[in-house]
């Protein structure tokens, strides 16, 4: 069976196919699609695939210096001028993510739990 990033790596190659258009919003909603479905068919996720579901979003968040409740789809289209754009970029950051130092990551509860305390000391 094809992992997630096995698939991802088809949608690169032709997003028309699996997307209709090279669409960051697309991709989006395709990947929660898929994360869905895999688990209406209990589905294991691999461990890859947990830990980009889980750390992404901080680690990008981290990588752009940008502090939101918005879905990693919308930091990477601020970054960008199109859809289009932010699809590609996608993968560049996608690729930045996988060959990331790990023991740099940063646990998004650790962080969220620090921020509150902060908050409550100013």
């Amino acid at each position: 069976m094809s992992t997630l990033f096995d698939l991802l790596e088809k949608i690169k190659t032709k997003p028309g196919l699996y997307l209709g258009t090279a669409s960051i919003t697309s991709l989006r909603m395709f990947i929660l699609g898929y994360r869905f479905a895999r688990s209406e068919l209990s589905i294991t996720n691999t461990e890859t695939e947990s830990e980009f579901y889980k750390k992404f979003q901080p680690w990008l968040q981290n990588r752009l210096s940008i502090r939101t409740v918005n879905g990693w789809e919308k930091i990477i289209l601020l970054t960008c001028i199109d859809e289009k754009a932010a699809f590609d970029y996608f993968f560049q950051l996608l690729d930045e993510f996988r060959q990331r130092d790990k023991s740099q990551d940063i646990d998004p509860i650790l962080v969220e739990s620090s921020s509150k305390n902060s908050e409550k000391v100013a």
